[in-house]
């Protein structure tokens, strides 16, 4: 059975960065770092067999990119959530990674504490994001034809948040309404989207430009 820590797994090809960012986590109470790729083709042989929660994975790798990665292991395991570092922060290489199944993206400067909090959040059904890169994603959204939704004003609204990274208790403060009644507006958005779970809800909103 594993631990009540957060299990993270790193595909990095840098040696310093890889190196560094176990360092960051296997020295803070509550993370556990014992999985370490240099390229995807490891990560893809070994991961199915080992127990990770959450997989930092870098999108510039020798061989199969990151986002190929997460394309080829997020149907085998599920439960697991992928969240990009990468110091690319073009439309294409987020929009890519965000279809492919992650459920975060972060630039590769990230604050180590601003990290870590990622990781929990993303546990906690979150989907961080940079600062700038959810702008990007946001300002894609308005750019774009919205297509015809089965979404509710504030359905959209609260999809919106999700896309955002917003958790559930900020999405309320910011509507003035309690958790309770944001999570059944997240229940109905997943019966009407045909999901069932924050990261593909934001995958959907990516798909059709739902927001």
């Amino acid at each position: 059975m594993p631990s009540e820590n957060i299990h993270v797994a790193i595909v990095e090809d840098d040696n310093d960065i890889r190196e560094t960012l176990a360092l960051i986590i296997n020295g803070t109470p509550g993370f556990t770092c014992k999985l370490v790729y240099s390229d995807c083709e490891s990560a893809i042989a070994d991961l199915p067999n080992q127990y990770a929660r959450v997989v930092l994975m870098d999108i510039q790798l020798p061989g199969k990119s990151g986002i190929e990665g997460v394309r080829i292991l997020k149907p085998k395991l599920n439960e697991v959530d992928f969240v990009m570092l990468s110091i690319q922060q073009d439309d294409e290489s987020i929009f890519n990674a965000i279809k492919a199944g992650a459920s975060g993206y972060l630039v590769k400067d990230t604050p180590p504490a601003e990290l870590l909090r990622a990781i929990t959040e993303v546990c906690q059904g979150g989907a961080p994001m940079s600062a700038n890169i959810a702008r990007k994603v946001i300002q894609s959204f308005h750019a774009s034809t919205v297509a015809p939704s089965p979404l509710s004003e504030r359905e959209t609204e609260i999809l919106k948040f999700l896309c955002e990274g917003q958790n559930y208790r900020t999405i309320a403060e910011k509507l003035f309404v309690s958790p309770h009644t944001v999570r059944t507006h997240i229940k109905n958005i997943y019966k009407k989207l045909h999901v069932s779970s924050r990261a593909e809800a934001v995958r959907k909103a990516v798909d059709d430009r739902l927001v």
